[in-house]
């Protein structure tokens, strides 16, 4: 009888370990994907064409959260940051403009940074008079502001309206990683 009392024991004993181990593995688990949802990546989808024809409505991105951790963005790279105005709503656009750089775009749709034209092959239409926006006159931006645009800048709400404006170092988010959706356009995104 006494052996019988020690294997109900062995047994209960197995089972709260079990229980213990499957419980502390969910824990883990969650709180690896928290912290990688929070401080390494996170999944974000395009809704609208202002990023075509790079990005196109629809599109499912892993946004890098890291990198500018041990570094600071760079032109042409395609970042994502809050609508001040509206929450839980992010915008994806390119950046152009750098710290400390003056940005202006004549009535010919062309883009200057400190007085030079730029050169770039993203925003591949020429600039409507009634897109210009802010950078009608020079803008010079601070210490820690980017002037961004989206790619399709005839139907982009960006640095040149008044309700996006310049963006701020601290407001960046991350920057487009890895498209994931449509399967058959799966890859890196293309920043330079």
């Amino acid at each position: 009888m006494s052996e019988n009392l020690s294997e109900g024991k062995n047994k209960k004993t197995e089972a709260v370990k079990e229980v213990v181990s499957f419980l502390l593995y969910i824990g883990i688990v969650l709180l690896l994907t928290y912290l990688v949802i929070h401080y390494v990546g996170q999944r974000t989808e395009v809704s609208g064409s202002s990023m075509e024809s790079t990005l196109s409505d629809g599109d499912n991105l892993v946004v890098d959260k890291i990198s500018y951790r041990f570094r600071e963005p760079e032109r042409f790279d395609i970042i994502v940051f809050p609508f001040k105005y509206e929450e839980k709503t992010y915008y994806i656009k390119r950046i152009i403009g750098m710290p400390g750089e003056t940005v202006w775009i004549n009535e010919e749709g062309d883009i200057y940074i400190n007085g030079e034209q730029l050169e770039e092959s993203y925003g591949l239409e020429v600039i409507d008079e009634d897109h210009i926006g802010l950078a009608a006159q020079e803008i010079t931006l601070g210490e820690d502001e980017y002037f961004v645009m989206g790619d399709n800048r005839n139907a982009s709400s960006d640095s040149r309206d008044p309700s996006v404006g310049n963006i701020l170092r601290e407001d960046i988010i991350g920057r487009a990683w890895l498209r994931i959706y449509p399967f058959d356009k799966i890859g890196f995104i293309r920043h330079r």
